[in-house]
């Protein structure tokens, strides 16, 4: 008797998320409890660089990867731009063309990625897919907590969750 009422309880929350999600309300969700240090250094490899002396920024093209500590991101496209403290002090990366965000087994797809180092968030728009091991999840924005590894996704939220999964 118990073990039915356990398995209608987890059957009638396993429910509430799957249907509250496609309703387009937010989902709290984790990102692999990624606790990046925003100080780390970032390192960026691509086929190609054209650097702005005037508007301060640099555009790497061509399989773009960016890594910083144990997040890495690919993309088509990505543009730095640079502080007060020039080519030392990088505030913001925009990413674009089939952009990836990895950190361990989870990662996150999208058509752009905004990542401002200060604060430590990265927002992903687009498409977004979010696959954690088994259980997949979509919406069109994800914002990723660095300092957290918390993550919200938005925008018609539909997700899959696999029993016994991560």
């Amino acid at each position: 008797m118990l073990a039915k009422r356990l398995a209608l309880a987890l059957s009638a929350l396993l429910a509430g998320v799957i249907l509250a999600a496609p309703l387009g309300l937010a989902q709290q969700v984790s990102f692999g409890g990624i606790r990046a240090d925003t100080t780390a250094p970032v390192e960026i490899s691509a086929d190609s660089l054209t650097i702005d002396q005037a508007d301060g920024s640099a555009v790497f093209a061509g399989d773009v990867a960016v890594s910083q500590g144990d997040m890495r991101l690919s993309a088509a496209l990505v543009r730095v731009e640079y502080g007060a403290g020039g080519q030392r002090e990088i505030t913001r990366l925009l990413a674009s063309g089939g952009v990836v965000l990895a950190s361990g087994a989870d990662a996150a797809q999208a058509e752009t990625a905004e990542y401002t180092i200060a604060s430590g968030l990265v927002l992903l728009s687009g498409n977004v897919l979010l696959t954690q091991g088994g259980n997949v999840l979509s919406g069109q924005r994800l914002t990723v907590n660095l300092a957290t590894g918390s993550a919200t996704v938005e925008g018609r939220v539909q997700t899959t969750l696999q029993p016994g999964g991560n």
